[in-house]
């Protein structure tokens, strides 16, 4: 089986969109969702720097529109009908890349949902100066214990040995100075806040009035939540969760235990791939992965699809 993943917030970098947008039709589509949203992705996916990319109420939707703009490209790049992937998750906001490929959100209402979450999400991060690291190595019964102590929250439980710590900067800051054992490094991440955590309740209010003028169909193909690594069948239950997951720790590794159940052989990242791809090698031996970081990679991918997608 072949899984689609798509990556959070942090995997995006100066100038990426560029080899993107010369693909034919897609300046013209990112231009349409850059109007539905009152965003130029465009600007930001090619042209804006680190910091102003980093902003949460950029960062999101930049990430969300790269995700199915590289989804799409790949679709046509194999120009074959029925679905190429058996299964589909997502990585706090690319949970709502892999909800619109599933089908449950147009690509349209999914630019303008993630609009309105990253939002809500940086003005609930102004209130306290919040942030978030990554720890390396360590097992997760010594290193969440120790979070706790210290009034941090393990946001990221991401397998292949990393955790994500969220908290205050103080709180970092002592983490810094006193690491869990195990933990090798600690590394601070270029995010705007405390995500998945109680700082960004204010944020997950704003999303649920949203979600309620939301058109939902039910996943067309499997869909792996992040929530708790269960596969969700409803449209209705994937918004519920995509509205609490911006409070709510993300657990990658049991999206990941779930891709192993599910008897997955390949993985292919959307753009702007890497970080998940990073953690399969680790966490998933045997599992051939992907990420697609330009358009160079789509002949790979296609290769890939060929010798794993059930439709082949």
């Amino acid at each position: 089986m072949l899984v689609l993943v798509a990556p959070g917030q942090g995997a995006q970098t100066p100038g990426f969109l560029t080899p993107w947008l010369e693909l034919p039709g897609a300046a013209d589509r990112l231009a349409g969702w850059s109007d539905a949203i009152g965003l130029d992705l465009a600007h930001y996916g090619t042209q804006a720097d680190a910091d102003a990319i980093r902003d949460t109420s950029v960062a999101q939707p930049l990430l969300v529109a790269a995700g199915l703009l590289s989804a799409e490209a790949l679709q046509t790049a194999v120009d074959r009908d029925g679905e190429l992937f058996g299964a589909v998750a997502g990585h706090s906001v690319g949970e709502i890349t892999a909800a619109a490929y599933a089908g449950v959100l147009t690509d349209e209402a999914a630019l303008q949902f993630v609009r309105t979450r990253g939002l809500g999400m940086a003005e609930a991060a102004a209130v306290t100066q919040t942030g978030m690291s990554a720890l390396l190595g360590g097992e997760p019964e010594d290193v969440v214990p120790h979070l706790e102590k210290l009034g941090l929250t393990p946001a990221n439980v991401n397998g292949a040995g990393q955790i994500v710590a969220a908290g205050t900067a103080e709180q970092l800051a002592a983490l810094a100075e006193d690491k869990p054992e195990g933990v090798r490094r600690v590394v601070p991440l270029q995010v705007a806040g405390a995500f998945h955590t109680h700082h960004m309740a204010p944020a997950v209010a704003e999303l649920g009035k949203a979600a309620q003028h939301l058109d939902v169909d039910d996943p067309m193909l499997t869909y792996v939540s992040n929530a708790d690594g269960k596969i969700v069948t409803t449209g209705a239950e994937v918004v519920a969760r995509l509205v609490s997951q911006v409070s709510n720790p993300v657990r990658w590794d049991l999206c990941m235990e779930t891709f192993k159940e599910l008897g997955v052989t390949a993985l292919i990242e959307a753009c702007p791939g890497g970080t998940l791809t990073g953690l399969a090698k680790r966490a998933l031996p045997g599992v051939k992965t992907l990420a697609l970081k330009t358009p160079d990679d789509l002949d790979a991918a296609r290769a890939l699809i060929a010798e794993h997608s059930a439709a082949a």
